[in-house]
Order: structure tokens, then C-alpha cells, then sequence
């Protein structure tokens, strides 16, 4: 049993479309994620909310993890067809498993879509082991800042966003996410930062996806530059966060 995937090879399993160009974004996302998720060996994870990508089978290829979610559809998704991987149908705010079964627990851009974030939360205390570890990543409040109104009519507005990704609210600050989860934060790292976001924007914009696509290609030194610039505490629209549950005294 290894510790997480190194991150490079980590990056090159971007499950986004157009990952240099469209799907940039997430490339940011998942390096976030892997810059505060723990470097050493754990053996049962759960990924709450996982959905199509796969995300926590990427990032720890030699753990047993299960992946909950709500759509039974996405259980034929090839991503979900992983070795070592096993996808159940279930609500994030009333998980199917027993107390303290988890050595991990992962919900990636998951509570901005749950109504009953708190009872979210506090299910995924429950299923994890003492010592555990909750990874999240989540909007913050400076999300679609500050490119969305400059592009006037190809910018689709938030409201509209939110009707086709699901979301119940904006995002959380650090303090807000420290308050949800009831615990100190052991790391952080934020992603999407004031020179990649104007890809971001464009890529989901009212464009047809071929000018996205070219838009973001030209876009590509600005967004690169920014995307090596990129420090764990640079302003960003977003953020990776990374919980340990106490050990029993």
C-alpha cells in the first residue's frame, strides 16, 4: 500500500474534457487537492459525492474506495469501473455505512450542492476512524471574481449556473467551512487565481465550445503563467481544505 499518487502523473488523469484549454480548471483543482490531501498509505476511503470523475481513485490508486452518490447512473460511468473502487447509490447527509469505517473521507465540490450542509458534515465525522482525514473542496466567496461581468453578453449569469450545476449556494469562506465542520483546519491551498480565471470564465461561457476552446488555446500563456505563479495562499475563487478527526485519548 503507497502513499498518493505523485502529482504529475496525478495531473495527467485529468478526467475533464480539453484538459489544457476547457478543462484547465480543474487541472488547478486537482492540484489543490493533492497539495493538502496526507502522504501516507490509507486504506478505505470514501468519496462522497464522486460522481463521473473518480477524483479520490486518481489521487490514491492503491486504496479501497467507495464512491456515494446520489445518481444511480453515473455507477456505469467507466471511471467507476476501476479496480478497488466501488460505487453505492446514497445521501451524503445519511450515509449507509457504520460509524468509524473510513480511514478518509472526501467530498470535492460537493457541500455547495447539499442543502443540509451540517447534517452533510456530520455524517462524514461519523463514518470516519479516529484520526481520520476529511478533504474538501468548495467555491469560496470570491468565486466568478472578476471576469463574469467584463464579458458581458457571453457570460452566463450565476443564477444560470446554478440551475444546471445543482448549487444551493455560492461557496464558503475558510471561517464558514472551519464552523461547518466543527474542527481546526490542518491545511489549505486555494486554485482558480485572478490570471486563470479568465479561462475559466470563457470555458463556461455562452460560446460555442470550438470558440472556447480556441479562446482559452490563445489564452494559454496568461493562463500557464498564472498557474505557475500559483502559491497555496494566493487569492483565489476557490479552495482545498483538509480536516483530521482527534485520535481517542
Amino acid at each position: 500500500m503507497t502513499s498518493k499518487a505523485p502529482l504529475r502523473s496525478f495531473l495527467r488523469r485529468n478526467p475533464f474534457p480539453n484538459p489544457l484549454t476547457e478543462g484547465f480548471f480543474y487541472r488547478e483543482k486537482m492540484r489543490a487537492i493533492h497539495r493538502i490531501a496526507p502522504d501516507h498509505p490509507l486504506r478505505e476511503i470514501l468519496e462522497v459525492g464522486g460522481g463521473q470523475s473518480g477524483l479520490t481513485s486518481l489521487l490514491y490508486p492503491d486504496a479501497e474506495v467507495v464512491n456515494v452518490d446520489l445518481n444511480p447512473e453515473y455507477a456505469g460511468s467507466p471511471q467507476n469501473q476501476r479496480p478497488r473502487l466501488r460505487f453505492v447509490v446514497g445521501d451524503a447527509t445519511a450515509l449507509p455505512f457504520p460509524d468509524e469505517t473510513f480511514d478518509a473521507v472526501t467530498m470535492f465540490d460537493l457541500l455547495e450542492h447539499v442543502p443540509d450542509d451540517a447534517s452533510a458534515a456530520r455524517e462524514a465525522l461519523r463514518v470516519l476512524r479516529p484520526g481520520g482525514h476529511l478533504l474538501v473542496s468548495s467555491p469560496n466567496e470570491r468565486w466568478r471574481l472578476p471576469y463574469y461581468r467584463p464579458l458581458g453578453l457571453i457570460a452566463r449569469t450565476e443564477e444560470e449556473l446554478f440551475a444546471e450545476w445543482g448549487h444551493v449556494r455560492r461557496g464558503y469562506s475558510l471561517a464558514e467551512l472551519e464552523a461547518l465542520v466543527g474542527l481546526p483546519v490542518q491545511a489549505t491551498a486555494s486554485f482558480i487565481n485572478p490570471l486563470t480565471a479568465l479561462c475559466h470564465d470563457v470555458a463556461f461561457s455562452r460560446l460555442p465550445s470550438r470558440a472556447r476552446r480556441a479562446v482559452c488555446t490563445g489564452l494559454a500563456p496568461l493562463t500557464w503563467l498564472g498557474y505557475a505563479l500559483h502559491l497555496p495562499r494566493t487569492p483565489g475563487t476557490e479552495i482545498a481544505a483538509h480536516w483530521r478527526k482527534p485520535a481517542r485519548a
